[in-house]
């Protein structure tokens, strides 16, 4: 990866880059920190991963995605390139364009979101980032990262750089957060944590999420009190990143504007109100978790569960995390060739007492899922990866 960059003239070194790692919310953290960023008045790119809907929404600039054509012609310049070096992958090269684009873009600031890990990401060519983010730690590839949540933060802390500052979110892992604390000692970083304790009078419903933070009254337009935890960890990396880039720190107009304006696809996302239809990416444990506590908005409604999971993840953890919130699951086998079984899924999920059937395609899930929602009043739950909410996502024609 480094001698692609450096045959590209290394352009990440132009840029001002807010660096996130993380096992869950750094998708929604990144989001959110790059639209503090734009809405201070900087042009600001963005990367994520995966993508839901178009894989243009890999590389964004303010929100808006790179156009099919610049893709194109980036990858046309990048390619021959490549070659030269070889055994590039996808994510190498797509992360290859981005810091291409957004430094001939003239992009004042960049969030890059880490894809795996983040010691041996292709993200991690930067020298020096104005800020490295982790996220909340969890267990997920395990068999890549780590089998505690110590060791898999070790893994994560390979974004901290010498004397950049370390922003974390206030509800760590102990474990965790003892690995990041003596990386940022040995590294001489200032570590900052999001301050949850701030935050009061939230009020939370299918529109979204108000609460007061720092004296600060926001809206959000995402559910769940983890989301809570996300914009504070935003908030505080803008608050890191923005003396350097502009002077100051961000106001709370700007903040407000920002996060009112947030849109994060398949993260509790509402796509059917009748009966009512929410795909959620939760794919580990941890997630699930929140998403469960997200859920308890529905009240007494009785939830059917449409889940399709890879492999490789923690299926019967992730199942044992919501089983207190579903009636029923319809498991599904994902369009992958990672997929888990919807048999075999269905005994897993059987097995920590949840009443389970296998169905035979994501069409006849759903079909079978609304009629029981809508003869019961219910909801409907869509998760188990971000791969298997996206392709359940196509199928409602109306979203965003």
């Amino acid at each position: 990866m480094r001698r692609l960059m450096a045959l590209l003239g290394d352009p990440q070194e132009r840029l001002r880059i807010v660096h996130i790692a993380g096992t869950n919310g750094k998708g929604s953290t990144a989001v959110m920190t790059a639209a503090i960023l734009s809405a201070a008045g900087l042009r600001t790119g963005l990367t994520v991963s995966p993508f839901i809907t178009d894989f243009c929404e890999r590389i964004q600039i303010d929100g808006a995605p790179i156009a099919h054509e610049a893709l194109a012609r980036e990858m046309t310049r990048i390619a021959p390139l490549a070659e030269q070096v070889g055994g590039m992958t996808e994510f190498e090269l797509i992360t290859a364009a981005a810091y291409s684009y957004f430094a001939d873009s003239g992009c004042s600031a960049v969030v890059a979101e880490v894809g795996l890990g983040g010691r041996f990401d292709a993200t991690n060519v930067i020298s020096r980032p104005l800020v490295s983010v982790i996220t909340r730690i969890g267990l997920d590839h395990t068999d890549v990262l780590g089998s505690t949540p110590g060791e898999i933060a070790f893994e994560k802390c390979g974004i901290i750089k010498p004397g950049v500052p370390v922003v974390t979110c206030g509800k760590q892992d102990p474990d965790a957060l003892a690995v990041i604390m003596e990386e940022c000692a040995k590294r001489g970083c200032t570590l900052i944590s999001g301050n949850p304790g701030a935050v009061r009078e939230v009020q939370s419903g299918l529109d979204g999420t108000d609460f007061i933070y720092q004296g600060m009254r926001l809206h959000l337009p995402l559910i769940g009190n983890h989301q809570i935890t996300n914009a504070v960890t935003a908030i505080t990396a803008a608050g890191q990143a923005l003396p350097a880039l502009l002077g100051r720190l961000p106001d709370e107009r700007t903040i407000a504007k920002a996060l009112a304006g947030v849109h994060v696809p398949a993260r509790f996302e509402i796509v059917q109100r009748n009966p009512l239809v929410i795909i959620d990416g939760a794919h580990n444990p941890q997630a699930a978790g929140a998403l469960a506590d997200a859920l308890t908005l529905l009240g007494d409604q009785p939830v059917t569960g449409v889940i399709g999971v890879l492999a490789d993840k923690d299926s019967t953890g992730l199942l044992r995390a919501l089983a207190p919130r579903l009636a029923r699951v319809l498991c599904v086998t994902p369009e992958s060739p990672r997929a888990l079984g919807a048999h075999e899924l269905a005994v897993r999920a059987d097995a920590v007492g949840l009443r389970a059937s296998a169905a035979h395609s994501i069409d006849e899930a759903l079909e079978l899922a609304q009629a029981v929602a809508s003869a019961q009043g219910g909801a409907i739950v869509v998760c188990g990866s971000l791969l298997f909410a996206s392709q359940v996502r196509a199928r409602f024609a109306d979203v965003g």
